[in-house]
């Protein structure tokens, strides 16, 4: 594993992309999750963001005391990796250095989990942000969103937004994922899971 997720990562640049589809139609939907979560990182920064040339909103701030950009792909999930990988060279960072917030079906409503490298496990977004990144060695940030009940199509229910039970515990859930996404800046992902997967 990287010395970067074992220590402190003062002085190094981290991009941190949360995942999601653009348009109004997907705003609240599950599987926008990781850009939900992208954005409650920016307000708490008082970060903006901006267009760049890699295709996704970008903005350069600081979190704790590490220098980060928050980028949020403007493409649909599917294709979410090419613009991560230009903005990624762009910066002269490597796979370890990208943090990805993301939602995850695997993972009960409510839980919020921290990962580094491994597979994709069915997700689109994140099988496109690994091909783009020539590797699967990047850090994520796991949105337990559950599995749909009974035979709904697991595509449509991601696409679908929160009942209405779980809308009242949603800004829990994005408030402790950027949580977590702080404390893998501030500590490193190894000590981050340490603390963050523990937890039930």
């Amino acid at each position: 594993m990287s010395p970067l997720w074992r220590v402190r990562p003062d002085g190094d640049r981290l991009v941190i992309t949360g995942l999601g589809n653009p348009g109004e139609r997907y705003a609240a939907t599950r599987h926008n999750a990781g850009a939900v979560v992208l954005g409650e990182l920016a307000a708490r920064s008082r970060a903006k963001l901006k267009s760049h040339k890699s295709g996704c909103l970008v903005a350069e701030t600081r979190l704790g005391s590490a220098t980060v950009v928050l980028a949020r792909p403007t493409s649909f999930m599917n294709e979410s990796g090419g613009q991560v990988g230009r903005l990624a060279r762009f910066y002269r960072v490597s796979a370890e250095q990208v943090i990805v917030v993301h939602d995850e079906l695997d993972l009960p409503f409510g839980v919020v989990r921290i990962k580094s490298g491994g597979g994709t496990a069915g997700h689109n977004g994140l099988r496109s942000v690994a091909s783009h990144l020539s590797s699967k060695d990047f850090v994520r940030v796991r949105v337990g969103i559950g599995r749909p009940q009974g035979r709904q199509d697991p595509v449509d229910f991601v696409l679908a937004r929160f009942s209405a039970a779980e809308r009242k515990e949603v800004p829990l859930l994005i408030s402790a994922a950027a949580d977590a996404v702080e404390r893998v800046v501030e500590v490193g992902a190894e000590r981050a899971m340490n603390e963050v997967n523990e937890r039930r």
